[in-house]
């Protein structure tokens, strides 16, 4: 019982440090969103569209290098390692970004930081995802997940008020964290046991993601929800500023109102999709999502924090979900690449969403205004979510349903009976 107990609180230890981390590191993303006009497009002198590919071309390099990451974790191992290399790197970008640079140079840095960032990423999810036994694995990507986007949330507002004065200011607080959190990863972060022992190839490691095909479900919704997720660091703060003409401090508060709930209840989420239907929380919370995004240009905006805390709220809903199923559709040997795959999507979206809601707003502006272009923006925005819902909700059930059907489950291929038969040998010499 005392032995039980000290495993328990030294598995509490270790997911309270992930999450702990996964705050830290988030935290400079969404840093510069607030001044995201007065440190790109009159920094600059550039269009509308130039200026959402500053959030664009990171997640265009973190679209490269999420499975490359996640697969040299699979490979090598030493995660903890590799994690804090790829920090040191990504402050020393941030830092890079505040200097007298040409708009190319610029955003060349900026796709840089986006490859350092998310091969940080791919490896910690890849950590949280064997920090906690199978039955216990929707509470730690919860935890993790909801660390992840409580930085994002607190990044906001904290570079809404750091930027008022100097908009150059939230990129010197983001290389400063990031740097520091890169110094403590080696000391505080350990690798599981259960990723210590047998290192696919990388034959290997391509044939055991073609087997299992299936976590394509959950990328899809990965890419979706970070497509709408691009509008809200883009062309929402460009429609708070241009249109309702907000302070940057109250664009920081708003897009707080977003990512505080979204954040705060992943955990809750997290434990309740081990309890019940995955397919329902992802597709309910995508359409409840959907049909609000949609919604937010046609609000006036001293009404907006109420539909953005409900967005929040549905977001919550489906994203560890989407996290949990990543992680269980794929064996263990390959699952920091699975989860580094579903960074790709999310990055794909991320990609895609600025570019479509810049394209999206000034086409239709053109002919109608900005009101009506934004207008438009969300509600392409809103009924991509809503679409994905629907086209998935056959396929998504039946793949949830399979979780509990150990007889559904495939027969081993010759990948996963190597890796076993490694690991009795290993077990059987100790």
């Amino acid at each position: 019982m005392e032995h039980a107990s000290r495993r328990s609180g030294t598995e509490a230890w270790r997911l309270a440090v992930l999450a702990a981390f996964a705050f830290l590191v988030l935290i400079p993303v969404t840093l510069p969103v607030p001044v995201l006009r007065e440190l790109v497009k009159d920094r600059f002198g550039v269009s509308e569209l130039a200026t959402s590919l500053f959030m664009s071309i990171n997640m265009v390099g973190a679209f490269l290098a999420a499975p490359l990451a996640g697969a040299i974790g699979d490979r090598f191992g030493h995660r903890p390692l590799l994690i804090g290399g790829a920090l040191l790197v990504d402050g020393l970008c941030f830092l890079l970004l505040t200097g007298d640079l040409p708009f190319p140079a610029f955003l060349a840095v900026r796709f840089v930081e986006g490859c350092a960032h998310i091969f940080a990423l791919s490896l910690l999810l890849g950590l949280a995802a064997a920090a906690r036994p199978p039955e216990g694995r929707g509470t730690a990507m919860g935890a993790v997940g909801g660390g992840l986007l409580l930085g994002v949330a607190v990044g906001a507002p904290l570079g809404g008020v750091l930027g008022a004065g100097d908009p150059l200011r939230p990129l010197r607080v983001g290389a400063a964290l990031v740097g520091g959190t890169a110094l403590l990863v080696p000391l505080l972060l350990r690798e599981p046991v259960g990723l210590r022992g047998h290192r696919p190839g990388w034959s290997e490691i391509a044939a055991l993601l073609a087997r299992h095909r299936r976590v394509v479900v959950p990328l899809a919704f990965a890419f979706a929800d970070r497509f709408t997720v691009g509008f809200f660091t883009s062309t929402f703060p460009l429609f708070l500023r241009g249109v309702h003409e907000l302070h940057p401090t109250q664009i920081g508060g708003l897009i707080a109102s977003f990512m505080v709930p979204f954040a705060v209840l992943s955990a809750p989420f997290g434990i309740l999709s081990q309890k019940t239907s995955p397919a329902a929380l992802l597709c309910g919370g995508s359409l409840i999502y959907g049909l609000l995004v949609a919604s937010l240009g046609f609000w006036p905006g001293q009404l907006l924090l109420g539909p953005m805390v409900a967005a929040g709220v549905a977001a919550a809903v489906m994203f560890v979900p989407s996290l949990l199923l990543t992680a269980e559709l794929t064996p263990e040997t390959v699952r920091t690449t699975s989860l580094g795959a579903f960074n790709a999507a999310g990055s794909l979206g991320f990609i895609v969403g600025p570019l479509t809601g810049g394209l999206v707003s000034e086409t239709v502006a053109a002919e109608a205004g900005w009101l009506a272009g934004y207008r438009a923006a969300f509600l392409v925005a809103g009924g991509a979510e809503i679409a994905l819902a629907l086209a998935a909700w056959p396929v998504l059930r039946r793949v949830a349903a399979r979780r509990h059907r150990p007889s559904d489950a495939a027969p081993a291929g010759p990948a996963e009976r190597r890796c076993a038969a490694g690991e009795g040998r290993k077990g059987g010499r100790r």
